[in-house]
């Protein structure tokens, strides 16, 4: 619910700056739909590039666990099902 709301008023956010700077919306709703599509895809590279970086696969199974529910409703919980972060841990250089 929390993640509904800061989206809430993020968007509120952007409006009130639209109506200050005397703009419209830069988009049509539908235009601005697949837009919003493809910013869900494109924020699914993210961790599939680190994932490759990492030396781990990227099969069938954990795109399916990791992106697909993201995409498709069902919010991140920054661990996968089984409790575990779906990244690896990085390490500092120091």
């Amino acid at each position: 619910m929390k993640m509904y709301l800061l989206s809430l008023g993020a968007g509120l956010l952007v409006g009130v700056i639209y109506s200050l700077l005397n703009v419209r919306s830069p988009a049509p709703p539908v235009i601005a739909l697949v837009g919003l599509l493809g910013i869900l895809i494109g924020e699914q590279a993210v961790p599939v590039v680190k994932r490759l970086m990492s030396g781990h696969p990227v099969n069938v199974s954990w795109f399916n666990s990791r992106c697909v529910p993201h995409v498709f409703g069902e919010l991140p919980t920054g661990v996968n099902h089984n409790g575990v972060p779906d990244q690896p841990p990085t390490r500092e250089i120091g």
